[in-house]
């Protein structure tokens, strides 16, 4: 059995042509970019989406109605706080999916609980359980391919590198 390697450890961000490269000769490190794309443009477009209303969707209409009911807020207004949170996602996944994948699983999985106990959304909640397990697919396909955070205390340096 072979393990995968990250020839990319130092913290410059590796060129285009040397993700393509090592892609072509390595799956996991295929299946590591194409998630993490992913994991960049759905969040982002979702989150933009709730405020440029581009896909014409009823965005505060898939929140549960006993969510709605302990709001101190309008459902139009959650869904604006749904989306900075999504945009947030989306960002941190482009810099550390790492971390931020499982950020997102646990989004996910939120929104999943609210899906659920709203009558007619159950297949909504299926596909959102998928992605919930993509997102861990990418966290642990991180855990190869994108370095750890360290703190270094070299010379009472406490930045973080990676």
């Amino acid at each position: 059995m072979t393990t995968a390697t990250n020839p990319h450890t130092a913290s410059a961000t590796p060129s285009l042509a040397g993700v393509l490269s090592h892609a072509r000769h390595d799956p996991a490190y295929a299946a590591f970019w194409l998630l993490r794309i992913g994991f960049v443009v759905l969040p982002l477009w979702m989150g933009i989406d709730k405020f440029a209303k581009v896909l014409n969707t009823d965005w505060p209409g898939y929140l549960a109605p006993w969510i709605v009911d302990v709001l101190p807020f309008s459902a139009q207004t959650a869904m604006y706080v749904v989306g900075v949170v999504e945009i947030v996602a989306g960002i941190l996944v482009a810099l550390k999916p790492r971390y931020a994948s499982y950020v997102v699983a646990l989004w996910l999985a939120g929104i999943i609980i609210n899906l659920l106990t709203f009558s007619g959304f159950y297949d909504i909640a299926l596909r959102d359980f998928g992605l919930l397990v993509a997102a861990v697919a990418l966290a642990w396909l991180s855990a190869v391919y994108d370095g750890a955070l360290s703190w270094s205390r070299h010379h009472g340096d406490a930045t973080p590198t990676r």
